[in-house]
């Protein structure tokens, strides 16, 4: 393990590096661009006030990543907007996703994709946006998350299965 001076890193430099993949990550997640703003400036306060536990550079972007989504899972517990199959309340994510202004409704493929995206399991969810959107490798997924690398693997084959499901459900054969 690398140690490396508080000196070598700031929050500005890390909110140089980190704002728009994080401001992404967490878009997908809470899915509206204010919420997404909002989660984010908590995010970056979040590192500010814990710079100092920033001790292995090799895993800077895992650490990032972890007090993102924590934030932005905090902000859904907050709004009990947390997402499942069954759970009743996913239609005021997908209510947020077809009102966003920011979004675009005109790709119906796009939009099914993402309403299948919302319809899993916070986990699945989750893991899937990391590695399909960021393209992070499942070992930064399993720090991220807190799971173990077949964990990660197996929320991803899962979230993919559904995804893949919902949508040929929905499109005319």
């Amino acid at each position: 393990m690398r140690l490396f001076s508080l000196h070598t890193k700031t929050t500005e430099e890390l909110i140089e590096r980190y704002q728009q993949p994080l401001y992404w990550h967490i878009r997908r997640m809470v899915v509206t661009h204010e919420d997404a703003q909002d989660v984010l400036q908590n995010t970056f306060i979040q590192i500010h006030l814990h710079l100092s536990e920033l001790r292995d550079e090799d895993h800077e972007r895992a650490w990032v990543y972890r007090i993102a989504t924590n934030e932005a899972l905090l902000w859904l517990r907050d709004k009990r907007e947390l997402v499942s199959l069954e759970d009743e309340d996913a239609s005021a994510l997908l209510k947020n996703l077809s009102a966003d202004p920011y979004t675009d409704n005109s790709d119906r493929l796009v939009v099914l994709m993402q309403e299948a995206i919302l319809r899993l399991p916070t986990m699945q969810r989750t893991v899937f946006n990391l590695r399909y959107y960021d393209e992070l490798p499942y070992e930064e997924i399993a720090s991220i998350t807190g799971s173990s690398v077949s964990a990660a693997k197996t929320n991803y084959h899962y979230a993919k299965e559904r995804i893949s499901n919902y949508v040929t459900s929905k499109i005319p054969q």
